[in-house]
């Protein structure tokens, strides 16, 4: 069992310990239940363009697509959740989640609208003992290249309530970031999806590259 995680841990480690190979990727994670893991299909690419152009990552310009239970989520540094409706991870794939990030993966969540009641109690398939933590305005990773004084900005309104960028910490390293009430992935999005402002969707793109900056540097 030993040799098993270890060679996993290394599997998982090699692209970010050769973060110059161009072959380095993130991905979109597909999940069961019937949500749409799918929403926001040029919001990673856009990210990914932003970050290699402003704060020199060497990221794959296309995202890879995993799915939860797969061997290949142990690629990816970097994966990201979103969608508006259903959640379901099966035991199998809870179990798989939790290697991954035990073994030192991310897990990022934004919630684009209907996805929170679902994502919250599949998370605690995943960790049965934890609860999603509130990170404060001070928090790093509101403080990499683009400094957030007032923490995640809000990009699209819906019920009124301020954005919240949650944690879950695996021996105090932030393993899992959900953001709710902000819809930070639309603002990735090509310009014409969701028609918004030009400081808005800079906005977006910048939180997004201080998230990936904080998870490669970490």
């Amino acid at each position: 069992m030993k040799t098993s995680y270890v060679t996993i841990l290394f599997l998982f480690l090699a692209p970010v310990l050769f973060s110059q190979n161009p072959n380095l990727k993130v991905a979109l994670l597909k999940y069961n239940g019937g949500g749409d893991w799918y929403a926001d299909p040029t919001a990673l690419p856009n990210l990914i363009r932003f970050c290699n152009l402003e704060i020199s990552t060497n990221i794959d310009p296309n995202p890879a697509t995993v799915e939860l239970g797969s061997i290949e989520l142990f690629n990816y540094p970097f994966v990201h959740l979103t969608g508006h409706g259903n959640v379901i991870f099966s035991k199998e794939e809870s179990r798989n989640m939790r290697v991954y990030l035990e073994a030192g993966g991310f897990l990022y969540i934004d919630d684009n609208y209907g996805l929170d009641e679902y994502i919250r109690r599949e998370i605690k398939k995943v960790f049965p003992d934890q609860e999603f933590v509130e990170l404060p305005p001070d928090h790093p990773i509101y403080r990499q290249k683009y400094q957030f004084e007032n923490g995640l900005p809000k990009i699209h309104e819906h019920d009124n309530k301020r954005p919240q960028g949650f944690g879950l910490f695996i021996e105090g390293r932030l393993a899992c970031f959900y953001t709710y009430e902000s819809d930070l992935s639309d603002g990735w999005e090509d310009p014409s999806v969701h028609n918004d402002p030009p400081e808005v969707r800079k906005k977006a793109l910048q939180m997004g590259a201080n998230l990936i900056s904080y998870v490669f540097s970490n």
